[in-house]
């Protein structure tokens, strides 16, 4: 069982200090994973806790690989028909080749008319976009030499693939994790829920040919009550989970120590990880 924490890249948390201290405490607390969050374009009634400022997640994964040494860097989730297909290519490898291979790319179809709109993209082709990225994506790290609009090009530096999430729900979200041999990040992390979806993601995978999908679940532990947080986990794992990710809205430093200080102190010694 991996354990991770969201690092806020929005709202008033998301100065560049308090980003620095806040990766750098995970890093030092040995907190297996950090996860950011996606969004460009929030309309002023839809701002409420980040007040519309977000920081692109590429960029401040980026910035953070260059001041850990330990921690994975996620995004839960892009959206990829937010951007062209070749620069995101490139961005991953970026990111995953200066953090020497610890990127975890998590990725959604996108749900935001707002956001869409903005940009000027067709919600309706949302789940078009992302196949067409994915399988791009798969092209670009799968060889040195590429082709995209009639052009062939280097793809360079090409690292390992970083492992792939799809974001949502059944039937979208496991027939891509299945073809591009990705995990699953649901949203919501109640185990009675994602015991059976996860039974059926993984029974999908083996009917393909394929080895059991990770699972990534977003939630919020009770921290102040460690035996209640490890129980939580616990639950989780057997419900098929893998990796949980700990989502909660902080103000400064001082609160984020708190609780992967919680976690590394007592959370994973409890579950042995």
């Amino acid at each position: 069982m991996k354990l991770g924490v969201y690092l806020r890249n929005m709202g008033p948390a998301s100065n560049r200090d308090t980003l620095l201290e806040c990766a750098r405490a995970a890093d030092a607390a040995r907190i297996d994973e950090l996860w950011v969050a996606d969004h460009v374009a929030i309309p002023p009634d839809d701002a409420e806790g980040s007040n519309g400022r977000y920081l692109d997640p590429l960029a401040t994964l980026a910035f953070l690989a260059g001041v850990t040494e330990h921690v994975a860097l996620g995004t839960g989730v892009l959206v990829l028909p937010y951007r062209p297909a070749l620069a995101t290519a490139k961005w991953v490898a970026t990111i995953q080749e200066l953090s020497r291979g610890r990127l975890l790319l998590g990725v959604g179809a996108g749900w935001m008319a707002a956001e869409f709109r903005a940009l000027g993209v067709d919600l309706r082709r949302r789940g078009a976009i992302t196949d067409a990225t994915l399988e791009f994506l798969d092209r670009c790290f799968a060889a040195d030499e590429v082709e995209a609009n009639g052009q062939r090009f280097l793809f360079r530096p090409r690292p390992a693939r970083p492992p792939i999430f799809i974001g949502g729900a059944a039937p979208h979200a496991f027939r891509r994790a299945v073809r591009y041999g990705a995990g699953w990040m649901p949203t919501g992390g109640d185990p009675r829920m994602l015991g059976p979806a996860i039974v059926e993601l993984r029974a999908l995978a083996k009917a393909a040919g394929k080895p059991p999908p990770e699972v990534v679940a977003i939630t919020s532990l009770a921290l102040d009550s460690p035996r209640s947080a490890v129980e939580s986990v616990r639950e989780l794992a057997a419900a098929g989970v893998t990796r949980v990710v700990h989502g909660w809205r902080y103000q400064s430093v001082a609160e984020f120590r708190r609780v992967v200080d919680a976690i590394a102190e007592h959370v994973r010694p409890a579950l042995g990880a």
